[in-house]
């Protein structure tokens, strides 16, 4: 179900494949995108095991997390930059900040596919989406709204937590394309980083859709 793309114009990411160059790519996210990037672990091999550089045998996300705490800080819209971080750590993830560029709101892969599909059938664009091997999705959105999400879900009846629906503002982040999470796959576009979807949306514009799919899906028990 991931949107792919055959030519590459200006201000398109290019197709995310198979072994494609993990720093070419964090530099193309800041040239084409505007995006702030950091890199984070890495998947290291001993023998025929595969591990996360982080050193915890038990890491929930191997691969795909920040390297550091100080990891907010180290992020960067330079191009000249990325492209010396990525020289040193040329297989590390590729982390994109939220609260800077943009905000996200994640939701479970299920509903966000159908949100996807009532969205298109209400004429709307939604912005970039990724979906990663934890079966959740992150729509992009302006920056500042995902605080707002709380209370708009709240203002349909619903409760965020309850949804599934999680926002995510500054100091967190989402793993880009094409990341990989080892062991459980790679970090995919849902909705590709088009001229097209350039102009971010709303939460506003996005909220009513991704709450109505969240509300058909049953969420897992705590």
């Amino acid at each position: 179900m991931e949107e792919t793309l055959g030519v590459t114009g200006a201000g398109t990411i290019p197709s995310q494949q198979r072994g494609q160059p993990l720093p070419d790519t964090a530099v193309r996210y800041t040239e084409d995108r505007h995006w702030d990037v950091v890199p984070g672990v890495w998947l290291e091999t001993a023998g025929a095991v595969e591990r996360c550089s982080c050193g915890d045998r038990g890491c929930p996300a191997p691969g795909a997390h920040p390297a550091d705490k100080n990891w907010a800080a180290q992020a960067t819209g330079s191009a000249t930059v990325a492209r010396e971080l990525w020289a040193e750590r040329p297989t590390a993830a590729i982390l994109l900040p939220t609260g800077r560029s943009f905000d996200a709101i994640e939701v479970p892969e299920t509903a966000g596919f159908l949100a996807l599909a009532r969205m298109e059938r209400m004429g709307m664009t939604p912005g970039p989406v990724t979906r990663a091997p934890d079966r959740r999705m992150r729509f992009l959105v302006l920056p500042g709204g995902a605080r707002k999400a709380g209370d708009l879900v709240r203002g349909l009846g619903w409760s965020p937590r309850a949804l599934g629906l999680k926002p995510l503002a500054e100091g967190a982040w989402i793993a880009a394309p094409p990341t990989r999470v080892g062991g459980q796959g790679t970090i995919q576009w849902a909705r590709h980083p088009t001229p097209a979807n350039r102009w971010l949306p709303t939460t506003e514009e996005l909220i009513n859709p991704l709450a109505y799919a969240c509300g058909r899906e049953p969420q897992p028990t705590s």
